[in-house]
């Protein structure tokens, strides 16, 4: 029995680390989409922000945020491993044997905690793209991951009252990966920053004319959506929690089954809808619609079948082209389509979820998305109106005509390119 332990131990530990560095790889997933959708002035900002945004988010859940989060105590996240006598105990009691709950290392635990946090942030950073200032954004990193994403992370997978008012998990809220609590939650704090900041000079005239501002790499953004794409397995798979039994590993491929599928829907969906819109096959829109169906399926991979979920996933596909058009006509400018693929199908995801899942419910997935929302949304409206009135969020017109590159970072992404190379 002992060693049976200590097999299960050392494979859900592994499954555990080997999923977080999946999603760890999204972050260069993330870095390569919006340094394809941004200006070639912009693209080494871009990337700087993704790099610094990831460190930062590791800093700061383990110094605070894993802690806020699951109530581990103030600092260093109260991380600990498995004390081995204790739980083997409790693993010969079982009854079930393998089919209990899962057994693996603290470290690894917070190690798959932490890669959600930066994930969330990446979503802010594109959609505040080439206009916003580059520490204005880190600093808000620091109070996004530190505080605002764990609080909302504790009344949700941390289980604890919504300011001792209700528990979203006793109303019937279920999010199995994140729809909401990553994907909606990172796509409110965007929200929030877009509106503050304002449209790039140029995207919108006085008399309605929304004018196209084309990203500089498309190949660079259709490699980030395929490295987002593969990241989504760990994303999800993860979530599973565990893969040493027969029942958890079954789940484990129907969860990579579901999101491969929700993605593939979701792009051919909107490929189609953008034909018909548009009258091309618009690439932007399609990875987009790709994400899109990822986001959608993320609240409950496990139940659907593959057929249900590519229906999922093509749904998200259509909801993020027409959001991504209406979010343009409310003169709403988001760069790369960040708050459209994250937050209106991020909300579509968790409204799905009572569909295939029977512990839930659609007054507790309205409820726990209102919460995440309003929170999030909130507490980023006074953390970046704080910054914008201390020192300002947004770049000059010169600086922004200039391009960010030169500005924040003193180098050029294409300096062959735009000639000043000499």
């Amino acid at each position: 029995m002992e060693q049976t332990f200590h097999l299960q131990y050392a494979l859900d530990t592994f499954y555990f680390l080997i999923c977080g560095a999946l999603v760890m790889w999204m972050a260069a997933g993330f870095a390569m989409l919006e340094a394809g959708l941004v200006r070639a002035k912009n693209t080494t900002e871009i990337l700087t922000k993704n790099v610094a945004l990831y460190a930062i988010a590791c800093i700061m859940y383990m110094v605070c945020g894993y802690a806020i989060m699951y109530d581990g105590g103030i600092f260093l996240a109260g991380i600990a491993d498995v004390d081995v006598a204790s739980t083997l105990g409790d693993f010969a009691a079982r009854e079930d044997g393998f089919e209990g709950g899962a057994i693996y290392s603290g470290a690894s635990d917070f190690f798959f905690q932490v890669v959600f946090v930066a994930t969330a942030m990446s979503i802010v950073s594109g959609a505040v793209a080439e206009r916003m200032k580059l520490w204005a954004f880190l600093i808000f990193t620091v109070a996004m991951t530190g505080f605002i994403y764990p609080m909302e992370g504790s009344w949700t997978w941390g289980g604890q009252s919504v300011f001792g008012l209700y528990v979203l998990g006793d109303l019937g809220f279920s999010d199995f990966a994140g729809s909401g609590i990553v994907h909606m939650a990172g796509a409110a704090a965007a929200l929030a920053g877009v509106l503050l900041l304002g449209a790039r000079k140029g995207k919108y005239t006085k008399d309605g004319k929304i004018n196209a501002i084309p990203g500089a790499n498309l190949p660079l953004a259709t490699l980030g959506t395929f490295i987002l794409w593969m990241g989504w397995f760990g994303f999800n798979g993860g979530s599973v929690l565990k893969l040493g039994d027969i029942a958890n590993a079954n789940s484990v491929a129907m969860v990579f089954l579901n999101t491969n599928a929700a993605a593939a829907g979701g792009a051919v969906a909107a490929l189609i809808l953008a034909k018909i819109l548009f009258k091309k096959a618009d690439l932007t829109m399609a990875l987009n619609g790709a994400l899109a169906g990822l986001v959608a399926i993320t609240a409950e991979p496990s139940t659907p079948t593959a057929l249900q979920a590519t229906l999922f996933g093509a749904v998200g596909g259509l909801i993020v082209v027409m959001s991504i058009v209406a979010l343009d006509k409310l003169k709403i400018d988001d760069p790369v389509g960040a708050i459209s693929v994250h937050g209106t199908v991020g909300l579509f995801g968790l409204l799905i979820v009572p569909l295939t899942n029977e512990g839930s419910t659609f007054s507790g997935q309205i409820i726990g998305a209102a919460t995440i929302f309003v929170w999030v949304f909130v507490a980023s409206l006074v953390v970046w109106g704080v910054l914008k009135a201390v020192m300002g969020i947004r770049v000059s017109e010169e600086d922004e005509y200039q391009g960010l590159d030169m500005i924040d970072c003193g180098l050029e992404a294409y300096p062959d390119f735009t000639g000043s190379r000499k």
